[in-house]
């Protein structure tokens, strides 16, 4: 999906980041010895609620927030950052790392279209994922369900299920 940057829908995506980041700054305030005002900060940037075992560590930031939806039992660590203008989907019983980026949307390559689109796609995380610290996933990506994203992998296609992934760009390393 392909939008004009510079547009009505331009500055309301805008707007909306000013939103997210105003709520993230504020969730990144708040002590992880306050687990449900962490909860209830979240599900406020996100726009709907997170269940009840959902646990966070700040700072987390994100760009839009309203295109996150979090499953049952689901742990992020701290210093992470979702770009999900092209939307995040994230199973249950997932664990997410420190600094991951979940990155859904981005540019063109063309020089003469880079400044004037965003190129968004969906990341969908099945179950009982894990993606390790520092690790990166692209727009479009599927990672199948208890697939294992090694620390530092940048992933940029598709992860089946049951399968360990490493490297930059990230492949298959081990059946799991």
């Amino acid at each position: 999906m392909t939008n004009p940057a510079r547009s009505a829908e331009g500055r309301a995506r805008f707007e909306n980041i000013q939103r997210a980041v105003r709520l993230s700054a504020r969730l990144s305030d708040i002590g992880f010895d306050n687990l449900d005002g962490l909860k209830d900060a979240f599900s406020e940037l996100i726009g709907k609620p997170v269940g009840e075992k959902f646990m966070i560590i700040p700072p987390f930031s994100t760009d839009c927030g309203l295109y996150i939806t979090v499953g049952r039992n689901v742990f992020i660590n701290q210093g992470c950052h979702f770009m999900d203008m092209g939307g995040i989907t994230i199973g249950d019983d997932v664990m997410i790392g420190p600094k991951v980026n979940l990155v859904s949307a981005g540019h063109p390559t063309s020089p003469a279209e880079r400044r004037s689109a965003i190129v968004a796609k969906p990341i969908v995380i099945g179950n009982n994922v894990w993606i390790g610290a520092a690790a990166t996933i692209l727009p479009g990506v599927t990672i199948g369900e208890n697939a294992v994203i090694a620390a530092g992998a940048v992933v940029s296609r598709d992860v089946p299920m049951n399968t360990m992934v490493a490297g930059v760009p990230a492949r298959a390393i081990k059946q799991l």
